[in-house]
């Protein structure tokens, strides 16, 4: 199935997924190049929200760019199989194999990149159309991370997933994936 016949299909959990789901779908509708980041506008990224086996805690990875605590995840970079896009990011992120709970998709968001240094060259600001899946890890394995993309990793408990340490733009987004996980008894 493809990128866009998956979102077309995603039901929106809240008006949040219902917008951004809207503009996925333009995006998609508007420009050939989607998935890599040639486009200057946005490009496709895939994330993982990565719980433990109680479902009381979720991993996350401080994050250079953006100074704060997000969900693994990272840039299609032309890959159209967007499930294995986040369960690579998340074994090159945490250094965890993850068990896949779902392989549809279990979220989506649009998620603004400010302008930055990458390499040293300049990268202006853009859109992360963000899709994210819902997989498992163990919580007592040592976790490793990358130190050119972030400045650690830990898990969290789902109390302290929206506090002042994660990203802002991420704090909603971490309480309505909760939220569903526990509206799903998965």
């Amino acid at each position: 199935m493809s990128i866009k016949e998956q979102i077309e299909s995603y039901t929106p959990f809240n008006e949040q997924e219902e917008k951004d789901k809207e503009q996925f779908l333009e995006f998609v509708n508007s420009f050939d190049d989607v998935l890599t980041r040639k486009n200057i506008f946005g490009h496709f990224s895939s994330s993982a929200f990565v719980v433990n086996k109680e479902r009381t805690k979720m991993l996350v990875v401080y994050h250079i760019i953006n100074d704060g605590w997000i969900y693994p995840g990272g840039h299609a970079d032309g890959e159209n199989d967007l499930l294995s896009v986040a369960v690579r990011e998340v074994e090159e992120e945490t250094g965890l194999k993850i068990k896949i709970l779902d392989n549809s998709i279990f979220g989506l968001q649009s998620a603004p990149v400010k302008g930055h240094i990458k390499k040293g060259k300049y990268v202006s600001a853009h859109l992360h159309f963000d899709i994210i899946y819902l997989m498992e890890a163990d919580d007592t394995i040592p976790l490793i991370y990358k130190e050119d993309e972030s400045k650690g990793v830990r898990w969290v408990s789902f109390e302290k997933a929206s506090d002042e340490t994660m990203c802002d733009f991420i704090r909603p987004i971490h309480k309505k994936l909760i939220k569903k996980l526990k509206s799903n008894n998965i």
